[in-house]
Parts: structure tokens; C-alpha cells; sequence
């Protein structure tokens, strides 16, 4: 499970106990930052502390925020930048501006948010909208299973609009905020509604039931992909220790692949190390519409499949686009080195990144998140 989702399956515990704590929602960034808008902290009225949204910049006057608005205070949007006095204290070491949405929550308020976070757990796309402004700050919306729920209680127009906003940010996987006329308007600039989309989580199939598929399925579902096991040999796949990992699917690779509908977005990894599977894989996941395709081994042993898939009929550039050793050359030798190689490579190659030293380069350490809001 992904950080992300352990704070939402937190969230909703909490409120299903019935207490009552303040949520502090990254909201908007400008510059560098440590985190993308969305990152949720959770400070409970007896102190216990869950999440971080600056990876430890402003989180101490947070805690502060959060025992006001827990004691009665109005939900409120702060801002916290390296010019900004208001952050002297607290200094936001990387040099940008994060702004953050401070609030109470507790079961009653808590219901729509709870809703939408639900079908996150299970895999379902969904998309929150919050009011920032005015006396009805907190309020949600949400689309949930192509239902709107919820609502601001301010305008109808309002209402309608942000409804309407919601469909387009799950569409785009946007994130962020923006701003609407006090009377509900697209044009205007009164109120801010900060959208959170949640579509559903990527897909990594990892061919072969072996040490380095458990590895790697660990720390994947920590990035936040749904991750599935794949053997045709039942006695290997059987140890608990793949389903503890992943799901599991007893299947050749070619049959499995046929009933997977994989976007860009998604990974397949050929970790079995035996021709009769690799083949049939690498040529199913090459048409699948995974966007990285990966496979485990030597050199000498990857040389001898591609001659097998040109055999085959495969196009040459069709087997230029498997990453085969797959991974960043890091010397990894165990199975959880390896892991944080090839996991390393599919990010790098996500964000269009050659997977340089940080040290060695130039630049911008963090683009802007895909479907971020522009301000």
C-alpha cells in the first residue's frame, strides 16, 4: 500500500472510532517543494500525529494551527514561503511556497470525505472537492462510482459548476485549486475549491514466482501500484509468501495478458528466466499497452532472447523499447537492491529523467505534477 493509501485507510479508521482531529491538506505549491499537493497530516485532539505535508518544514505550526481549529477556530488556509513572515519560524528549507488548508473533521463532517475514500482503498476512481472561503469552508462534494455527492450549501450555481469541474479533474487527474464567483460562477475569483483526483492505481504484472518478484511487488505497492504475480506453475506460485505480496494468478503469460487491459501508466516485468515464458511474455506485454516493458537477466541470456523474438516476426523496434537488464546500474546484487533498481529505472523513465546523480545535474529537481492546476 502506498503512503497515500495508508493515510486514507488512517483516515477513515478515525473517523469510524468516532474522534474528532484536524486534517491539514497541501493545497497549492509554487517553486520547490518536497510534496505534491494532495498530502494529507492528521493531528488528533489527544496529539497523536499521522503524515506529514513539507516533509517536516512547517509541520510543527501546523500542530499549532491545528489545536486552534480543533479548540473552536473557523477552518484556514495558510501559507508558508521562504519570504513570507508568517514562516520565519518555520523556514521552508527548499526555497518555494506551499499553501495548506487547516481544518477540524470528525464523523459528522466527516461522511462524504469517508465515501470517496472508500472506493480509493478498493480501486475505484474518485474525486473530492472542498471548499476553502467564506463560512462554509470544509464543505465537500465528491464523484464517486459516476455519482456526485455532497454538496457546498452556498449556491446552486456553485453547486452545478464544481459538479460539472469534477468529471473534467478525474478525466485529467487534475489536482488543486480554483477559484469561483461568490454566486457560483466559472469567471470569478471569490471562493477557492480545492479538487483532489483519484483515478485508479497503476498496473505492474511480474512474470515469474520468484524471490525478486517478492521484492519488487513489496516495494511497487508502496508507489502505489496494484501489483499481480503471474506463474504457469502452480507449485512454485503456491508459497504464501507471493500472495502476502500480491495478488496471484496461475496463467501463461500470453492467456494472462489477453484478459488486461494495461495504458502507458502501467508496468510488466519478465522475471521468469526460462524461454518457453519469456518468450510468449515479452511478446504479449510489447502489444499490451504497458508503457515500460522489463526483463531480469544477463546480458548474454537477454541477447539470446531478442534473436528468439526477431525469429518470431517481432519488429525491431518493438524489442528496442524492453528494458532488458532492466534497472539502473546501481551494483545491486539482492533481491531488494534489485528491486530498488528496476523501480528506480520505471520512475526515471516516467518523468522523462536519465537517472543522474542529483548532485551531477542541473535544473529543477521536481517538475510540476502531471494535471496540476496552473496558477
Amino acid at each position: 500500500m502506498s503512503i497515500a493509501g495508508s493515510r486514507h485507510e488512517v483516515t477513515r479508521r478515525w473517523l469510524a472510532d468516532g474522534r474528532r482531529f484536524a486534517v491539514a491538506t497541501l493545497i497549492e505549491t509554487v517553486g520547490s517543494a518536497p510534496l505534491d499537493p494532495g498530502a494529507t497530516m492528521l493531528i488528533g485532539a489527544d496529539g497523536e500525529i499521522e503524515g506529514s505535508v513539507t516533509g517536516g518544514c512547517v509541520e510543527g505550526a501546523l500542530v499549532e494551527e491545528a489545536r486552534e481549529v480543533l479548540g473552536g477556530g473557523e477552518p484556514r488556509v495558510r501559507t508558508y514561503g521562504i519570504s513570507d513572515d508568517e514562516a520565519a519560524g518555520v523556514g521552508l528549507m527548499c526555497g518555494g511556497t506551499v499553501r495548506v488548508f487547516v481544518e477540524a473533521l470528525d464523523e459528522a463532517a466527516g461522511g462524504v470525505l469517508d465515501r470517496a475514500l472508500a472506493a480509493v482503498e478498493d480501486g475505484r476512481p474518485a474525486a473530492i472537492a472542498t471548499l476553502l472561503d467564506g463560512p462554509r469552508a470544509g464543505e465537500r462534494m465528491a464523484l464517486v462510482d459516476e455519482e456526485l455527492v455532497g454538496g457546498f450549501g452556498v449556491a446552486e450555481l456553485l453547486d452545478r459548476t464544481v459538479g460539472r469541474d469534477l468529471r473534467g479533474a478525474l478525466d485529467q487527474a487534475v489536482t488543486g485549486v480554483r477559484r469561483y464567483g461568490a454566486d457560483g460562477a466559472a469567471m470569478g475569483s471569490d471562493l477557492r475549491v480545492c479538487f483532489q483526483a483519484h483515478s485508479t492505481p497503476p498496473s505492474m504484472v511480474i512474470f515469474g514466482a520468484i524471490d525478486f518478484s517478492v521484492a519488487t511487488a513489496r516495494l511497487a505497492r508502496e508507489l502505489g501500484y496494484r501489483v499481480t504475480i503471474v506463474d504457469a506453475r502452480e507449485p512454485f506460485i503456491k508459497s504464501p509468501r507471493f500472495a502476502a505480496a500480491a495478488e496471484v494468478a496461475v496463467d501463461w503469460p500470453d492467456r494472462y495478458l489477453e484478459t488486461r487491459e494495461l495504458t502507458e501508466r502501467d508496468v510488466v516485468l519478465v522475471f521468469t528466466h526460462d524461454p518457453k515464458f519469456d518468450q510468449p511474455a515479452l511478446t504479449a506485454a510489447l502489444s499490451s499497452g504497458a508503457g515500460y516493458v522489463g526483463a531480469l537477466g544477463s546480458r548474454r541470456t537477454h541477447a539470446m532472447r531478442v534473436e528468439r523474438l526477431r525469429e518470431a516476426g517481432v519488429a525491431e523496434p518493438d524489442i528496442e523499447r524492453i528494458a532488458a537488464p532492466c534497472g539502473l546500474d546501481l551494483g545491486a546484487r539482492t533481491p531488494a537492491q534489485t528491486a530498488v533498481s528496476i523501480l528506480a529505472e520505471v520512475i526515471a523513465r516516467q518523468n522523462a529523467r536519465g537517472g543522474e546523480r542529483l548532485s551531477e545535474t542541473t535544473g529543477a529537481i521536481h517538475d510540476r505534477p502531471a494535471g496540476q492546476l496552473q496558477h
